[in-house]
This record gives C-alpha cells, sequence and structure tokens, in this order.
C-alpha cells in the first residue's frame, strides 16, 4: 500500500521524552549522517486550573539539542491534537527550524474556528505554520529522507511520519495492549481510521513504531516502542486479522462511553494556531471555554 522508497537501512537516532501530565511522547530524531534533527510532538506545559503556562518539557528537549550540538530542521505535528499544547513556537524561538503539519490543518481550522467563534483575524488557510504536507510529502532532515503519509480517522488532518526504520505514529495507533486512538472528535471517523492503520501495518515488520501517548495498560510500565509485524500480531483493536467491521463497531461502542480530554479546550485553540496561544484584544494571552459547544 505504500508508493514510496522505504529505507529500512537508515537508522535515524531517536530520543524520547515522556510528558507524566499528559502521558505524551516528544522525541527528537537525528539524521544518522549528520547533526540534523527533527523534533516530533512537542510538549508546553500548563497548569489550566492556574491559567498557568510553563515550558519545563520543551526546555529539557532544548537542552538536549544544544549539548549533543544538533541543528533543529524540523518541529513536526502529527496533529492537532486534543490532549496537550503544542511548544513549537517556543523551541523554534530558540532552536530554529520549520514547523510542519498536514494540509488538512485547515479543515480542522474550520472546524474549531467555529466552535470557538473565532474571528476574521483567525486565519483558516494554515498559515501559521511553516509547511503544510500532502500525502506522500517528502522533507530531508540532513541527509535523512522523511515522509509524511495521511493517515486520518483520529482527526482529518492525521498523519505518519517516515524517517529511515522509524514511523512517528501520533494517536494513529497506541502500543499492541492500548490499542487505538479515539474517532469520535468533530471530523473523526472510525472506518477511516482502521483504513489508515493498514496503511501503517503495509509497512515492513521490522519498521519501528514510535508512538504519541501510552498509559501503561493493567499497571505495566509506560511504553512508546513497538514495531509494524507485533501490532499487527498483538493489536488488541486491529491486530490478529479483525475486521474493519469489527473495529468500526468496537470503536464506536468504546468512544461513547468516553469522556473529553482534560486539555482539549485549551489544546485546540493553541495548536490550531502552531503553539501560539490567543490573545485578546489587548494583545493578553486568553483562551475562551465553549458552553456545551464540544
Amino acid at each position: 500500500m505504500t508508493s514510496f522508497p522505504i529505507a529500512m537501512d537508515v537508522k535515524p537516532e531517536v530520543t524520547a521524552f515522556f510528558d507524566e501530565a499528559t502521558n505524551t511522547i516528544s522525541y527528537i530524531v537525528k539524521d544518522p549522517g549528520s547533526n540534523a534533527c527533527a523534533i516530533v510532538d512537542s510538549v508546553m506545559d500548563i497548569d489550566y486550573a492556574a491559567g498557568r503556562i510553563t515550558y519545563d518539557h520543551a526546555d529539557a528537549m532544548i537542552a538536549h539539542v544544544k549539548a549533543q550540538g544538533l541543528a533543529l530542521q524540523w518541529i513536526i505535528e502529527t496533529h492537532v491534537h486534543a490532549d496537550h499544547l503544542s511548544a513549537a513556537p517556543y523551541i523554534q524561538a530558540r532552536l530554529g527550524g520549520k514547523i510542519g503539519i498536514g494540509d488538512k490543518i485547515i479543515v480542522v481550522q474550520d472546524v474549531f474556528g467555529k466552535v470557538f467563534n473565532e474571528g476574521t483575524e483567525f486565519q483558516r488557510d494554515g498559515s501559521q505554520f511553516d509547511a503544510l504536507f500532502k500525502d506522500g510529502d517528502s522533507y530531508q532532515i540532513g541527509g535523512l529522507t522523511a515522509v509524511a503519509i495521511y493517515t486520518p480517522g483520529h482527526t482529518p488532518a492525521c498523519m505518519v511520519h517516515v524517517m529511515g526504520n522509524a514511523a512517528f505514529v501520533g494517536d494513529t495507533l497506541f502500543m499492541p495492549d492500548g490499542g487505538s486512538a479515539r474517532a469520535d472528535f468533530p471530523g473523526g471517523d472510525a472506518g477511516a481510521l482502521y483504513d489508515s492503520i493498514q496503511k501503517v501495518l503495509s509497512l515492513p515488520d521490522e519498521m519501528r513504531l514510535f508512538m504519541c501517548h501510552d498509559y501503561g495498560p493493567n499497571g505495566r510500565d509506560i511504553q512508546w516502542e513497538t514495531t509494524v509485524g507485533e501490532e499487527k500480531a498483538h493489536n488488541i483493536h486491529v491486530g490478529a486479522g479483525k475486521t474493519k467491521e469489527e473495529f468500526v463497531r468496537f470503536r464506536t461502542e468504546r468512544d461513547a462511553q468516553l469522556g473529553m480530554p482534560r486539555l482539549i479546550i485549551p489544546s485546540l485553540q493553541v495548536n490550531m494556531r502552531a503553539g501560539e496561544i490567543p490573545t485578546d484584544k489587548d494583545g493578553r494571552a486568553m483562551l475562551k471555554v465553549p458552553v456545551n459547544g464540544l
């Protein structure tokens, strides 16, 4: 199902940073042949009850890049996250690099621009980002060629980024014992998610897969790396030949029982702006709470 060359002999160095507050894993991905790197799915810390933003998680990643003498070329968002805030502009201001996301961001911006009653000053064309990827687009991290694969279902703008023998799957998949992400957000679709997962599972069995989230099911330690082969064999939602009909039925029933993520309201407002915090008419950082809007 993949239509691009896969360089399984290219093995990027991947350093993971786990954010306990949101169960998010962010990554620094280094080109094995140079000092170039990318950051995938960064986190900006928020004390939502206090309305306070801090940057401990991002600062740890920045410190690692500097300590290793790396050159940041890309800050990748696999999708518009609903459970954590992106630190992309904070990192970019300190390390450079381009911020990239899937070109279907414009769909997300249109939907949630209405939910949050954003004015005409909120651009819904993805212009807040430096690059908008289409399915199959490639970009360079030094000598490492990365490819963005369109994987909708969780959201309309989800993409998996393949970098050598490593793929960063966002919320398209969880660890085998975690299954898959929900598909009931506006623009989500369980059938589309199943099809997207099949795209991922069509990659070579040895392809390393890196998760955006892990919740330690059944009390196990947090994990974030598996393989296509492991997912095909053991994923509790799609593995061992489970059909699309079985998946859609399960996902629909399961999603109906889930509450909204704790940080969905601030996350969407910030992340659809490429990590920038919205401001009020006086230029002060300000978030909205739409009542009965989600």
